[in-house]
């Protein structure tokens, strides 16, 4: 692979088809993901900065000073530091939405751009501050030859806010209204329709009539503005108000206003197949992250993700990785894991891990956290086989950065506990099961003042004052500078880490054995073996801020160990290995015999 690499890096996208065959031979829990917003990240052509419109930043949407607003970001200059992505030991790469937007939402005084790209209009462009489809294309291209996979960023659930409600004008929130209270065949309308519950396109035909919970209107300006067309169509919306996240809102309410699809209906999961399907034709893409996962109907991804899966392998692409986004905060896996039973996701993000990385590393409790989130492993649709599949994190642009957590939980750390309290969450990340997900900037020490746009620094010299006078970890630097700086020791330390994962495959594919963990900060020990071999690697955490001694219990057959990252105790009798971990500290130790 080394050296079909190395051809392609010499003779270009020539030779995609080698380097192509070398990356999608790899199975989803062989990668090591990047995540990036790519408005966010650097900014390659400063002509698209506005979208080629004119007038002030409520039409255009560009304000490099203001966090809610596009900063100039561009996949040109994504694709130029995929290098940098390379070098960190990054293989795949989640790019966040890239699809049209609609460049400013909010009423008077509440306004903000579509930046993040949460708020599509046309699902079949880029959107123009971004780019062309054109520059997508050469962006998936020079990370295939790079080996590099690209994963999209997908939306099924919701389209920007454009249609409107008569009686929640001048009103800051909408209500939800129920089946129950306002029925689809209230007062005469619909006739004949059987209800949701009915998902065929006979009786979806005789749902004509909107109005049924409120009064629908779209502004002149936009009747049309949606692609394609077919979306346009108010009759395709749930148009009941406002989700509460509870109940039959959480899948038909409007999410924070946006305007909620009809999964239930044929002729939206047809669309929606044939839209995403189109991108995988086109380009070649190698997974989908699907926002919103757990505001959809399981029905509508029981049909979707069959389609995208058989989509890709037409296309010669067996390992097409598909994981949603289920918001949660718990070890429990209980409710990540009915998505993959019951909607049969492939995977879900991780959020049980992040919670579990966050109560022991940040929140000061016992390791025994990891014993809950690993015994839920079995509750996946596959098990184990499952979980080593889900994409695992500790912080991302939604719910803040790990460094903002750890200074929340720990107010009087000093930078360096700080610092060592994020290598040993990204030890964590990196050698435990799950597929590991870096959210660009945290390698640079990123630490954010929150959630959302607080989260979402640009790593391109930033114009942000509240990005600016936040103080970075491991290093003096501030955004108001660029930062892709390889000497950071966060950078240091994920590169080191993620080359030992990819090249270690008890750490990609190995079954997991919890050896040790404690019920307040200290130990955590989890044996991986190798998939062929057998072959034991041990895992070793402190989570305390003292030095800790503890006899771990081994397979009689590791002899001895070597230390891959750490250091490493001796045997001291068959299956009994002493480790000595200093505070906040870890270690990864392999069996050296059988």
């Amino acid at each position: 692979m080394i050296r079909s690499l190395l051809l392609a890096l010499t003779l270009g996208s020539s030779v995609l088809p080698a380097a192509a065959q070398d990356l999608r031979a790899r199975a989803p829990e062989d990668e090591v993901i990047y995540f990036v917003l790519p408005d966010r990240f650097e900014n390659g052509d400063r002509a698209n900065d506005r979208g080629g419109m004119t007038g002030d930043r409520l039409v255009h949407g560009y304000d490099p000073t203001a966090k809610g607003f596009y900063h100039g970001g561009d996949l040109k200059g994504l694709t130029a530091r995929l290098p940098y992505i390379q070098s960190l030991g990054a293989t795949a790469i989640w790019v966040g939405p890239i699809f049209r937007n609609k460049p400013v939402q909010g009423g008077p005084g509440k306004e903000s751009a579509g930046y993040h790209g949460y708020w599509v209009t046309d699902f079949t462009q880029v959107d123009p501050h971004l780019g062309t489809n054109a520059e997508f294309k050469a962006l998936v291209d020079a990370a295939h030859a790079r080996g590099m996979k690209v994963y999209m960023d997908i939306i099924a659930n919701h389209t920007a806010d454009v249609i409107q409600y008569r009686e929640c004008a001048g009103k800051t929130e909408c209500v939800y209204r129920s089946r129950a209270d306002y029925p689809y065949a209230a007062g005469g309308k619909n006739r004949g329709f059987a209800g949701d519950g009915v998902q065929t396109a006979e009786n979806f035909a005789k749902l004509t009539d909107p109005d049924f919970a409120y009064k629908t209107f779209v502004p002149a300006a936009e009747k049309a503005v949606k692609v394609p067309t077919w979306l346009n169509d108010v009759t395709l919306y749930h148009n009941r108000g406002d989700t509460t996240y509870r109940n039959e809102s959480s899948t038909m309410g409007d999410f924070v206003g946006l305007d909620d699809l009809m999964t239930e209906n044929p002729r939206v999961v047809a669309g929606m197949i044939d839209i995403f399907g189109g991108w995988i034709d086109r380009f070649g893409v190698d997974g989908y992250r699907i926002d919103t996962a757990r505001h959809v109907n399981p029905e509508f991804w029981q049909a979707f993700v069959p389609a995208m899966q058989a989509r890709a392998a037409a296309r010669g692409i067996p390992n097409f990785h598909i994981f949603g986004e289920v918001s949660m905060h718990s070890v429990d896996s209980g409710a990540l894991a009915q998505h993959t039973v019951v909607d049969r996701f492939p995977a879900v993000l991780d959020f049980a891990f992040r919670e579990a990385v966050v109560q022991t590393v940040a929140g000061g409790m016992g390791t025994d956290a990891f014993e809950t989130l690993f015994n839920g492993d079995s509750l996946y649709a596959k098990g184990f086989d499952t979980a080593r599949q889900l994409p695992t994190f500790t912080g991302n642009h939604d719910d803040g950065r790990f460094a903002m957590v750890v200074r929340k939980a720990f107010p009087q750390a000093s930078d360096d506990e700080v610092l060592r309290r994020l290598m040993l969450s990204n030890a964590m990340l990196l050698t435990l099961r799950g597929v590991p997900t870096i959210y660009s900037g945290d390698e640079q020490g990123f630490a954010g003042d929150g959630n959302d746009q607080d989260a979402r620094e640009d790593m391109f010299a930033s114009q942000v004052a509240s990005y600016n006078d936040n103080r970075l970890v491991g290093t003096k630097a501030t955004t108001a500078t660029a930062n892709f700086t390889p000497g950071h020791p966060l950078y240091r330390q994920i590169a080191g880490l993620a080359k030992l994962r990819t090249a270690t495959p008890a750490l990609t594919r190995g079954r997991q054995l919890l050896r040790a963990r404690e019920d307040k900060p200290g130990l955590l020990a989890i044996s991986r073996f190798d998939p062929v071999n057998g072959g034991e690697v041990l895992l070793a955490f402190n989570t305390s801020d003292a030095a800790i001694t503890r006899n771990v219990q081994v397979d009689t057959a590791s002899t001895r160990f070597r230390a891959l990252a750490g250091r490493c105790g001796t045997v001291t009798a068959p299956g009994a290995i002493r480790l000595t971990i200093p505070a906040l500290g870890y270690a990864v130790c392999a069996a050296e015999t059988r």
